[in-house]
C-alpha cells in the first residue's frame, strides 16, 4: 500500500465518520432508514459538492463515486446500530473521528482552492470552512435541529484556525505544502479533540445569551 492509497483510505475514514455522526443525529427524530441515508449521504460529502460547484470544477465524489457508495454504506448501518453507537464511550469514538475528518477535509480542500488560484488567499480559507461544515449545516436544516454555528460548541473554530493557518504558512513556504499541510491537520484536530475532551465552547460574554435576573 503507497502514500496515496493510505490518503485515500484516511478520507474513506472520515466520509464514514460525517456520515455516522450524521445518522446519530437525526436518529432520535424517528427518521425512516431513506432519510437517514440522504442525511448521511448529504453530510459527508455536501460541503466538498459546494466547494467544487462554487470553484467550477467537477464534483470529486462524481469522478469517485466511491464516496457515495462509502457514505451510503455507513449511514445504513448506523441506522440498524444507532442504539448500540450512541453509547457514552462508542458516541465519543465517533466524536473524535468526525473531529479528524473534518480537520483533514478542511486543509485538502484549503489546499485544492489554493493550488487552483482561486480567489486567494481569501477564498480557499471560506471554501475549506464551507467544505468541513457545510453538509452539516444543510442536514441541519433539513431536518429542522438549531445548526452547529447556533450553539457555543467549539467545530467551526477550530476549521477556520486550521484553513487559516494553512494559507498563512503556504505564502510563507511555497514549496512545503505536505509539511504544511500535516501541521494544520495536527492543529485543527487537536482543538477539535480538546473542545470534545473538556466540553469547551464560547463563553456566555462572547455570545447574545442574556444572564437570569437574580431576584429583587
Amino acid at each position: 500500500m503507497d502514500l496515496q492509497d493510505v490518503g485515500q483510505a484516511v478520507q474513506m475514514a472520515g466520509i464514514v465518520a460525517f456520515a455516522v455522526t450524521a445518522v446519530l443525529a437525526v436518529a432520535p427524530q424517528n427518521v425512516s432508514l431513506f432519510t437517514a441515508c440522504v442525511m448521511g449521504i448529504i453530510t459527508a460529502v455536501g460541503g466538498g459538492t459546494m466547494r467544487d460547484v462554487i470553484v467550477g470544477v467537477p464534483v470529486f465524489w462524481a469522478a469517485d463515486q466511491a464516496y457515495i457508495w462509502v457514505a451510503t454504506g455507513a449511514s445504513f448501518i448506523a441506522f440498524w446500530t444507532h442504539k448500540l453507537l450512541t453509547s457514552r464511550a462508542i458516541f465519543r469514538l465517533m466524536l473524535y473521528l468526525d473531529g479528524f475528518g473534518a480537520a483533514l477535509f478542511t486543509v485538502q480542500a484549503t489546499a485544492k482552492v489554493w493550488n487552483l488560484g482561486f480567489g486567494v488567499p481569501v477564498a480557499p480559507v471560506i471554501l475549506g470552512i464551507v467544505t468541513a461544515i457545510g453538509g452539516g449545516l444543510v442536514r441541519d436544516v433539513l431536518a429542522g435541529r438549531p445548526t452547529l454555528l447556533m450553539n457555543q460548541e467549539f467545530y467551526a473554530v477550530p476549521v477556520l484556525i486550521g484553513s487559516t493557518l494553512f494559507v498563512v504558512l503556504m505564502t510563507l513556504f511555497p514549496g512545503a505544502e505536505t509539511l504544511c499541510a500535516m501541521v494544520c491537520i495536527s492543529v485543527t484536530f487537536a482543538l477539535r479533540a480538546a473542545a470534545i475532551h473538556w466540553g469547551l465552547g464560547f463563553p456566555d460574554w462572547l455570545t447574545t445569551r442574556t444572564p437570569p435576573k437574580g431576584r429583587a
